[in-house]
């Protein structure tokens, strides 16, 4: 059973249940940080001295914190060849668009987008700013647009650790009020994980919580 620290409202923490979900592992979450607190108690700092979210402790295992390694911890224990390799060179090649996904979009887009649009009050808002931060995640999304157009999926044929790492942000990026310019292949993969239940039940969920209101 694995037992997990973290609220459904973190994108982290939402790709790591997907993750969950996809591989059918059983598992209880526990609501910690934001506004349910109790990431900063000794107890959860003893598992991660970071006080981030989420945390993973598998059986009686040590406690993991940092979702990209609990994500290749699970996929190497858990999932199938196609999701994760034994291989070393055919996983690099889900490794490298993971890592692509993690450092380049994920990194545009949280907290230069998401937390300018909704975790900032409108009235405190920089739209310059923001059309600035847009533009350059724009640029990266162009990689995932010209990558789709040849494959179903990011890493290839087959759904894999690569898509989970990318793929979470992207019902908030097709859901907040931003510039979208068109990119038919994202928007046909985007609507593919739509269909995939473990993504509709664990990160198609509400981000109300995180919105700040003047």
């Amino acid at each position: 059973m694995l037992t997990i620290w973290g609220r459904k409202s973190s994108s982290n923490v939402q790709a790591l249940m997907w993750a969950v979900g996809e591989l059918g592992l059983p598992y209880k979450r526990l609501d910690i940080g934001h506004r349910y607190g109790g990431n900063n108690t000794p107890k959860f700092l003893g598992m991660n001295p970071n006080g981030t979210i989420p945390v993973l402790r598998d059986g009686e295992d040590e406690p993991l914190w940092e979702t990209g390694a609990i994500l290749r911890y699970l996929a190497t224990r858990y999932a199938p060849e196609s999701f994760w390799p034994a291989d070393p060179a055919r996983r690099a090649q889900i490794d490298k668009w993971a890592e692509w996904a993690k450092i380049n979009v994920c990194a545009s887009f949280t907290e230069p987008v998401f937390w300018r649009v909704v975790r900032t009050a409108p009235s405190k808002q920089d739209p310059v700013a923001i059309a600035q931060a847009v533009a350059k995640l724009d640029r990266i999304l162009d990689i995932a647009e010209v990558r789709l157009t040849d494959v179903p999926f990011l890493a290839g044929a087959d759904f894999s650790l690569a898509d989970i790492q990318f793929g979470h942000i992207l019902y908030r990026y097709f859901d907040i009020a931003i510039a979208r310019p068109s990119r038919p292949a994202l928007q046909r993969y985007y609507e593919a994980l739509t269909r995939r239940p473990a993504f509709a039940d664990h990160v198609m969920v509400s981000y109300e919580e995180l919105r700040v209101l003047d």
